[in-house]
């Protein structure tokens, strides 16, 4: 410890923290010291009162958490919330997405990008994992704005070559840029529109390159059963005999993987994670939900997630976390199952480590990059406070989020969004929304077919 000021003091909180077996607790009356982006200390609010600090936070009345993680979405989808309603999905991609997605320039990522990111700041996420195209935009704007990401560039097949090789280019370049806050990834699609070579070629540039590997994996039941019958394997199996499986990959979904899956996960050499967003599974009706229990049962994290606005409607990691604790107890049949202390744990560290950062990331403790929210509780919908662990999984909602730090940086201060200008954003996106939405060209990026 030294004498100079320290970089941030957050004062008076209660601070949700894991204890040595990585249970949930909360040190009340507490105060973080953070230096150099690092959690510093976690001590108590009487210790620091004479402490000097270059800037100080007030946080009665607020608990302070590690910073959400999205652990699977495409920011930039945001430009078409709402334009693909109450469609199964086939038809949300063949009939709008994908056509709606060949038109897509460089700025139009850009600014959804942007506007993606003030959504997820307000909403306590400070980082998030993005699989999307022109993803060049995307890096730019995290830069700029302050949060961290975990960053693909998404490939199809039918591109040929080019596409996986694009991939690869992009994880190189933005591999350790924004002074750290951006790790990357190789990104191809999924099983179904990226055959078994180009996944297998992935599989040897990951390990060639020490690069992760993040796609759609046996998204639903129906994906699993028609590769059973094409092809005799299920998508799970697929990744096994191409070689993703021995990777560190970060599956997104899940929700048609079979007890089959299970022991092929379980024996996998890489490190798996799968990433959940249950909201889009009830919105197209799918009869299944990612088997969060399972993969716990066989040490898969299993990180919280909203997939893209397009579908979700919203990048709000709570009603994730919400909905995947009580969809859980739903389809277990057993009300015991998933905690208010568990859903944390997945919000937290189980989330940090899917995006390949639970060394880091996670927890509050020293030596953890600062990565904080503040949520306040005094509202209403938040009192009394009987279970605080309960409180924040289904009564705390997103804007509650008082205060985001990423890094020790200030991102929004007293809900005041500091780094984005999102009415300018809106402003440009609303001007480019004709050319964006014409699908009378009759083109789509890509055909689903499963």
């Amino acid at each position: 410890m030294t004498d100079a000021p320290a970089d941030l003091i957050i004062t008076g909180c209660t601070v949700l923290v894991h204890d040595d077996q990585e249970r949930i607790g909360f040190e009340e009356d507490a105060a973080i010291v953070v230096r150099d982006g690092v959690v510093e200390s976690v001590t108590t609010a009487a210790e620091v009162e004479q402490r000097p600090g270059i800037d100080r936070i007030d946080a009665r009345g607020q608990v302070a958490m590690p910073g959400l993680v999205n652990c699977h979405t495409h920011a930039p989808m945001v430009t078409l919330r709402g334009v693909a309603e109450d469609l199964p999905t086939e038809e949300w991609f063949n009939d709008v997405v994908w056509p709606i997605e060949s038109n897509l320039t460089e700025k139009d990522v850009e600014l959804g990008a942007r506007l993606a990111c003030a959504e997820m700041i307000r909403g306590g996420v400070t980082c998030f994992a993005d699989h999307y195209f022109s993803m060049d935009a995307v890096a730019a704007v995290v830069e700029e704005c302050g949060i961290r990401a975990h960053l693909g560039e998404a490939y199809f097949s039918s591109q040929g070559p080019r596409g996986r090789e694009k991939s690869l280019e992009f994880a190189l370049r933005h591999r350790g840029g924004a002074g750290g806050r951006i790790t990357t990834t190789l990104a191809p699609h999924a099983p179904y529109t990226v055959d078994d070579a180009d996944l297998a070629a992935t599989a040897e540039l990951a390990r060639a390159h020490g690069l992760p590997v993040h796609l759609h994996a046996s998204e639903n039941r129906d994906q699993a059963e028609t590769s059973l019958a094409r092809h005799g394997v299920t998508p799970i199996e697929v990744l096994q005999r191409t070689g993703i499986l021995d990777t560190d990959v970060l599956i997104a979904h899940g929700s048609g993987i079979l007890d089959r899956d299970l022991p092929v996960l379980a024996s996998a050499d890489g490190r798996t994670a799968v990433a959940t967003a249950p909201r889009g599974y009830l919105k197209f009706a799918w009869p299944t939900t990612t088997p969060v229990r399972a993969l716990h049962d066989i040490g898969v994290p299993v990180g919280l997630a909203t997939d893209g606005a397009a579908s979700n409607n919203s990048l709000d990691v709570w009603e994730s976390m919400a909905l995947t604790a009580l969809i859980q107890k739903s389809t277990t049949g057993d009300p015991r199952w998933l905690t208010s202390r568990q859903a944390l744990h997945h919000a937290t560290l189980q989330s940090a480590r899917a995006v390949g950062q639970g060394d880091t990331l996670g927890r509050i403790e020293p030596g953890r990059r600062a990565d904080i929210i503040l949520v306040d509780l005094t509202g209403p919908h938040t009192q009394p406070v009987h279970d605080l662990a309960a409180t924040l999984v289904h009564s705390a909602r997103a804007f509650d989020v008082r205060t985001t730090i990423v890094d020790g940086r200030i991102l929004m201060r007293d809900s005041e969004l500091l780094t984005i200008d999102v009415p300018a954003v809106v402003g440009e996106l609303g001007e480019r929304m004709p050319a964006l939405l014409d699908r009378s060209h009759g083109k789509r990026i890509q055909d689903y077919d499963t």
